[in-house]
């Protein structure tokens, strides 16, 4: 039985909006498939994560509405941390820590981390997931570099910070400079 928009099957939730905030659910192994199709597209993988991370700070505000909170450009510096991290749990991603290692460069550190799987092989639709998300909640454009070490499963870290201070970390980097000793001198 298929219900037009507006009706209700008894078994069904009320019909939603076209225009309502819709989350999917998928198996972590999708990730598998994007890392490999990344190999010839990695552009195209990252460009899809930023569009889904602009989505999913719709979400985060919708969510924290649901929690009490206020919206997430007025949350309390102390409070941000801990609600990112019980969001993107809620959601299966994984767990996130925020980790400042500068005034400019902050680490974000995913345990449990759906797309960092068993596999490994880096986490490219996480780094535009959270260019989009942390770029439209500073609305400014944040870059977001991976530096997590191969063969830690289910874990990732992720540097962010602007544009021109994320390219001189990895300029820094290319010359040999760990990237928490660039981070901090950024």
């Amino acid at each position: 039985m298929t219900a037009s928009i507006g009706e209700r099957h008894a078994d069904m939730s009320p019909a939603l909006p076209p225009t309502a905030l819709r989350r999917v659910s998928v198996p972590a192994e999708l990730f598998d498939g994007l890392r490999l199709a990344a190999a010839s597209v990695p552009d195209a993988i990252r460009d899809a994560g930023f569009v889904t991370g602009q989505a999913l700070y719709d979400q985060f505000a919708a969510w924290l509405d649901e929690q009490g909170e206020t919206a997430p450009a007025h949350l309390a510096d102390d409070r941000f941390p801990w609600l990112l991290q019980a969001f993107f749990h809620d959601l299966g991603w994984g767990r996130v820590e925020l980790v400042p290692l500068s005034e400019a460069v902050m680490s974000l550190e995913a345990s449990e981390w759906s797309e960092a799987g068993e596999s490994g092989g880096g986490c490219p639709v996480s780094v535009g997931v959270f260019a989009g998300f942390f770029g439209r909640l500073a609305e400014a454009p944040i870059a977001v570099l991976e530096v997590s070490p191969e063969g830690e499963a289910g874990r990732g870290r992720f540097l962010l910070g602007s544009v021109d201070v994320m390219d001189y970390v990895w300029e820094a980097m290319q010359r040999g400079i760990p990237y928490d000793r660039a981070a901090a001198s950024a």
